[in-house]
């Protein structure tokens, strides 16, 4: 265990006055609080809140956060409790425990709502004191680094929330080391073999032109000693990680990137920063497309930094990082160094960012979230992103994350000028609205009056805000569509009855059903979230209550070859219909199950003859009950969604579901379930649409086994 004595060294070293005994009483404090209690290696829990405490005191950061961090777990684990903490501690020291308590308790790898609600009281227990998710990050740290004594399943559900939030959110706070230390450790736990490729891909590299990082580094001191620009240069090699996500962003192998190797040069003074630029620049060829510099424009966490990459020493391209010493503080500490000492007085780093009003900012911008999820997903999409910085045509910077779009950067400026974009200028040039935005680049909206959001847009934008305006326009059109098709599919059930889907009707039904009104009615009948057939039994229930034809008048039993007593019914995997060649398959507790003969699920019972039974469909049978899927492709234009719908009808064929599974601007798939009465009738249907002109395209649907569990794969006949 690490003593006291190492601890108070350390802070002595940057914060000569800070309170050792209260520090040394902290340390008792936890120390006897957690005594008897171990941790899955064995150890002593209390190691475990030391090593947070030194995590934090390397970050230099004052007396009441290192308490905390020696406290943290007091209240959850042991008998302590907030008022014995603030007695001995102090009120400060108490609410930030407290805090970190919370946070500990939040089940942010939830889903959905819980996981959005859990991500709102996060950021609540930041706004009172950013310190108790310095706490936090460094006690998840440390639990990575010591995560191997976990179950695996343990190891990999932590990790997988590791990399999805707490990674994310300490480089959002500018913590970039300790950001790349959790990915690493989250990346060797869910993606072993990736890592384990990379390091090998290193070692080789290495042992075909030997450890270049000590050359580059002494070629780039040699050029800044000829230009009189005094700096300190660190080299370093890329994380695994860090190098995987590249491969896959830009889907390019390990010998093919760039930037492997990073390099940083830390300067004395902003001016000597574009002296080292001029310097590398003249020396090295700079690589087109790879100049950043966040020093004029910095990121909203405060990083300052110049980037650029050089074609090196044996044309290998390297990253170089160029900074001033203050700015480098920032950029391995980031809002930590609001709270950072230098010398026994709190520093005043001129480039960190006032982190409340950093998060004022954030939460103001959630506010317009209309929901959970939209709240969730603006979280992960801006706040866990980086910035690139773009200039509207008179100037104004407006920011934006990395991989954005002019669709973005439209509803950035305001939802009706998102709304009604139809195209864009980047630097004077028209180009995509999908293309994606660089640092520096000006950009010009055009808009068109009527104009209103794309369905495709939703995967062009990547900003919640964008994504939630785009949705929210897009419910409208939906509704409207959804009313206009369950208006056709309403009066084809209705009419098959003999009654007309009148205003009135629609109304009774609404009222029924405890809907407002008739067009609720429409809109989930166009949602397929109920089918014709229950609009009838709504409004005319008696019509479902009349007999069935008895046996022998032209309605034959359906199947012959089953056993007394035995029951079937169609498996959902092929769903046959009369006409077609069909066998049974015992089930257990579910009676028989008639498949098709060609139905692939009936592989599984190749090794089972004793389950099948050989069923044939009786002559004669004509009732239009046998439900069947039909795929169609057809062009998006006024009235033809209608005209099929009434195609189905005029072939006494039931409309009892629609599902659209593909919606483009000029064309819609969609699947429609209907009732026939056998393979010919099915046959009749199917040729009556494909003769329509508008139709692309449409055959039989079959799910496949995996899809009638639940799966979404099929296939069509």
């Amino acid at each position: 265990m690490i003593p006291v004595e190492a601890v108070t060294s350390l802070m002595r070293s940057y914060n000569p006055r800070c309170a050792v005994g209260v520090i040394e009483a902290a340390y008792d404090y936890g120390r006897r609080m957690h005594e008897g209690q171990f941790r899955t290696s064995g150890e002593p829990y209390f190691t475990h809140p030391v090593a947070v405490a030194m995590l934090l005191a390397e970050q230099r950061l004052d007396d009441n956060t290192i308490i905390t961090a020696l406290l943290h777990d007091t209240i959850e684990d042991t008998g302590s409790t907030y008022n014995e903490i603030a007695l001995r501690f102090g009120d400060e020291v108490a609410q930030l425990v407290d805090g970190v308590t919370k946070l500990t308790n939040l089940e942010l790898s939830q889903v959905g709502n819980a996981q959005a609600e859990n991500f709102r009281k996060l950021l609540m227990a930041m706004s009172k004191d950013l310190r108790v998710l310095l706490v936090k990050l460094a006690d998840r740290l440390h639990n990575m680094r010591t995560i191997r004594h976990l179950p695996p399943e343990k190891q990999v559900r932590k990790a997988r929330e590791t990399m999805d939030i707490f990674a994310p959110l300490a480089g959002r706070m500018g913590m970039q080391w300790m950001r790349d230390e959790l990915e690493d450790i989250s990346f060797r736990i869910l993606n072993p073999e990736a890592r384990n490729s990379i390091i090998r891909r290193f070692l080789t590299l290495r042992n075909e032109s030997g450890d270049v990082i000590p050359k580059i580094t002494e070629d780039i001191r040699t050029v800044l000693a000829g230009a009189g620009v005094t700096a300190e240069v660190l080299g370093r090699e890329k994380k695994p990680y860090s190098i995987w996500r590249k491969m896959e962003e830009k889907k390019e192998g390990f010998s093919r990137l760039s930037d492997i190797y990073g390099f940083r040069i830390v300067t004395r003074s902003v001016e000597e920063c574009y002296m080292a630029l001029g310097a590398v620049h003249q020396r090295w060829r700079a690589v087109p497309g790879r100049f950043k510099d966040y020093i004029s424009q910095p990121k909203s966490n405060g990083y300052r930094s110049i980037h650029t990459t050089v074609s090196g020493r044996d044309g290998k391209r390297v990253e170089v990082q160029i900074r001033t010493l203050e700015m480098h503080a920032v950029a391995e500490s980031g809002v930590a160094a609001h709270w950072s000492y230098r010398d026994g007085e709190r520093f005043e780093n001129p480039f960190a960012v006032d982190p409340f009003r950093w998060l004022r900012s954030l939460t103001e911008r959630f506010d317009g979230a209309e929901d959970s999820e939209d709240f969730l997903e603006h979280v992960k999409l801006e706040m866990f992103q980086d910035q690139v910085f773009c200039f509207t045509p008179k100037g104004e910077v407006v920011k934006l994350p990395r991989g954005a779009t002019p669709i973005d950067f439209a509803y950035a400026i305001h939802t009706r000028i998102g709304d009604s974009c139809v195209g864009a200028k980047v630097d004077g040039n028209r180009v995509p609205l999908w293309t994606k935005l660089r640092n520096g680049q000006s950009v010009t909206i055009i808009r068109a009056e009527g104009q209103r959001p794309q369905p495709s847009w939703e995967d062009m934008v990547i900003t919640g805000r964008a994504k939630s305006a785009i949705r929210r326009s897009l419910r409208g059109e939906q509704r409207a569509t959804q009313v206009r098709l369950g208006r056709e599919i309403a009066r084809v059930a209705l009419e098959r009855v003999g009654k007309r889907a009148s205003d009135k009707a629609l109304e009774a039904a609404a009222k029924r059903l405890g809907l407002e009104e008739g067009d609720d009615v429409l809109a989930r009948l166009g949602a397929a979230e109920m089918t014709g057939k229950d609009l009838v039994a709504t409004l005319y229930p008696e019509l479902q209550r009349e007999p069935l034809p008895a046996a022998g008048d032209g309605t034959a039993p359906v199947v012959i070859g089953l056993g007394s007593g035995q029951e079937a019914r169609p498996a959902p995997c092929c769903n046959p219909i009369p006409g077609e060649r069909i066998v049974g398959i015992a089930v257990r507790g579910k009676g028989v199950m008639i498949h098709a003969i060609d139905c692939e699920e009936l592989v599984a019972f190749e090794e089972e003859p004793d389950r099948w039974i050989d069923l044939r469909w009786a002559e004669g049978h004509s009732r239009p009950d046998h439900a069947v899927a039909i795929e169609i492709a057809l062009a998006n234009d006024a009235g033809v969604l209608g005209r099929i719908c009434t195609l189905i009808g005029e072939q006494h064929a039931n409309i009892t579901d629609i599902d659209f599974t593909d919606r483009k601007p000029d064309f819609y798939r969609m699947i429609v379930e209907i009732e026939v009465r056998d393979m010919e009738h099915l046959t009749h249907v199917l040729t009556a649409i494909d003769a329509d002109s508008d139709v692309a395209q449409v055959r039989r649907f079959r799910r496949t086994a995996a899809a009638a569990r639940g799966g979404a794969a099929h296939r069509g006949d």
